[in-house]
């Protein structure tokens, strides 16, 4: 024999899940101290003017020609 399921409570049981993935995904994005992300931040800066630093090309408009 089946179980008998009261779907209000499955309802409610499943958004309670459907929050609690959002909020672990959440802590994944967001959830760093300001100095992780100042170090992501300093490191990416870094790769950035590293790539710069090497064009050919300085950068700016194409209209220059």
């Amino acid at each position: 024999m089946a179980d008998i399921v009261n779907l209000r409570h499955a309802r409610k049981q499943k958004a309670r899940d459907e929050k609690v993935r959002v909020a672990e995904q959440n802590r994944a994005l967001y959830g760093r101290s300001k100095a992780e992300k100042q170090r992501d931040r300093t490191v990416a800066d870094k790769a950035e003017n590293f790539v710069a630093g090497h064009r050919r090309e300085p950068s700016g408009t194409e209209d220059d020609q």
